[in-house]
């Protein structure tokens, strides 16, 4: 069915009734409290990409949520979600944001049907506590999700993934069902919990990635798969990017690496390769991996300390490595993958003396652990203060990326730009010095956006400091900006769910005439 003709949305020049006095005075404020909702005052650490809204909203359950959205309708609130808060700074600022819907009090862990590889949970479950909860049953959801405290609903919002995309896929490839609420406070679900497609509205996948300009994400329900046995991490390091290529076909070598991840601190440093190597034989796999990897490889039983972190943690000083992981010699007398009791999960529990012990598992049904104050794990910088920006191209152009990122540095001056990511999946992460001018950072995106053009690259910009995110084009071209703006008008006609926060390409042209 093709999507409705969209009402004129509210601007913010038509603010809804809000009162300065303190409490919730007011027919806004009396509607929330009205819901049965617990109601606060928004403070400084609630802030969205620098905008703080008046209310925060606590809700506990999906009805709850659904209470809260219906009274923030009627009184045209601005709807912001947070999870743990550890992307609030990602993207735009929101044009308006009266109300928070903080999702810290979802946290429960609904269901666990281990025969199926399945679970349910709600939105406000951190990706540490669910993985904790289901390694006691030899289980994983199988995201690396490069951000410590980060919550389901979070991850599915921003579409957040990690090295072992290569094997597994995204979130959205996992994600089989979906409860949201959306912007008038209507109960939507999509799936459940049989691994198999739906008809009308694949709500997971239209969700996945939405940035909370959707409605807000209450549940979700993933296939699981089980642990692995062993594991194992292959490192190789080449000079330039000349050595690139070899490594890069380790990802199609039937050694079927579950990841394939690369590190340049900067354009003119070396590059480090390193491949996750886990369950059936994982040692002689591992071996073979280092043979083909050429003589600077080495095996380790535990990943690299940037494995996993966006570049903007763990900084290193550009032109350096990062100091190598212990190494254990390719010889065949030795045991080369790490190997962990049942019920644990390997990457989580390293040998003896290198890695505090997993969290205890989470009951089913039970609370996961409150989340702690929204502030970020070793950042680099502090939110919203440093650039962060994703560059994504097709699989086969990811040397000639390398190139262009490299090309773009010495158009901007000679800036270090850190890299890191996906080597076979070709989605990779960009650090700019937090130094870095505004017009050299404007000259750098449009230089890297126009040497990838011709690879079908696209390049967005996560994080920047103020003065250059003024300057910035966060997007880029967007070639489907029409087609979301027809899904949020048909979700979302009055845009009150993140207004500002996910608009992509130039507005649509007025039309003046019949």
């Amino acid at each position: 069915m093709p999507p409705p003709n969209p009402p004129t949305p509210s601007t913010p020049s038509d603010p809804p009734d809000l009162s300065d006095s303190p409490g919730f005075p007011g027919p806004s404020g009396d509607a929330l409290v009205a819901s049965g909702v617990t109601i606060r005052e928004a403070g400084s650490d609630d802030a969205v990409a620098g905008v703080t809204p008046r209310w925060v909203a606590l809700p506990e359950s999906t009805e709850e949520v659904a209470a809260v959205m219906r009274a923030a309708a009627e009184h045209d609130l601005a709807v912001v979600t947070a999870g743990s808060g550890t992307k609030l700074h990602w993207g735009p600022p929101p044009t308006r944001c009266d109300l928070m819907v903080d999702t810290c009090c979802l946290n429960e862990i609904l269901e666990h049907v281990a025969g199926d590889l399945v679970v349910r949970v709600q939105a406000g479950v951190t990706v540490e506590a669910l993985a904790a909860a289901l390694a006691g049953a030899g289980q994983q959801l199988a995201l690396d999700v490069p951000i410590e405290g980060a919550t389901i609903g979070g991850t599915l919002a921003t579409a957040t993934a990690g090295p072992r995309r290569l094997r597994y896929g995204t979130a959205r490839d996992l994600l089989i069902g979906i409860t949201v609420v959306l912007a008038d406070g209507t109960i939507a679900r999509s799936g459940g919990k049989v691994v198999k497609n739906v008809a009308g509205y694949d709500l997971g996948k239209l969700f996945t990635g939405s940035q909370g300009t959707l409605g807000v994400i209450t549940e979700a329900t993933f296939r699981l798969h089980p642990l692995p046995a062993a594991r194992a991490w292959v490192t190789a390091t080449v000079p330039d990017l000349a050595g690139l290529p070899g490594l890069a076909a380790v990802a199609a070598s039937q050694l079927e690496p579950s990841a394939l991840e690369v590190d340049r601190p900067g354009p003119r440093a070396p590059l480090t390769v390193t491949a996750l190597i886990e369950g059936v034989a994982a040692d002689e796999r591992a071996k073979a991996t280092a043979d083909l990897m050429g003589p600077t490889a080495t095996i380790t039983p535990t990943p690299p300390n940037w494995w996993s972190h966006l570049p903007t943690d763990h900084p290193t000083p550009p032109g350096t490595n990062l100091p190598p992981e212990p190494q254990i010699a390719a010889s065949p007398d030795l045991p080369l993958a790490h190997r962990v009791p049942p019920g644990t999960d390997p990457e989580r529990q390293a040998p003896p003396g290198t890695n505090p012990p997993p969290e205890a598992p989470v009951p089913l049904g039970e609370e996961a652990p409150p989340l702690e104050p929204r502030v970020p794990s070793e950042p680099h910088v502090a939110d919203g203060e440093g650039f962060l920006m994703e560059l994504r191209v097709p699989p086969g152009a990811v040397v000639r990326a390398f190139a262009a990122v490299g090309r773009a540095a010495e158009e901007a001056g000679g800036i270090a730009v850190h890299v890191r990511g996906s080597l076979a999946s070709a989605v990779l992460h960009l650090a700019l010095p937090p130094d870095t001018t505004a017009p050299a950072a404007e000259t750098f995106v449009a230089a890297l956006r126009s040497g990838v053009a011709a690879d079908g690259g696209r390049l967005v910009v996560w994080t920047a400091p103020p003065d250059a995110a003024a300057r910035l084009d966060r997007w880029g071209p967007v070639g489907a900006a029409s087609l979301m703006r027809r899904v949020r008008e048909r979700f979302d006609p009055e845009g009150r769910m993140s207004p500002g926060r996910l608009d992509v390409g130039p507005p649509p042209a007025a039309n003046h005439g019949a």
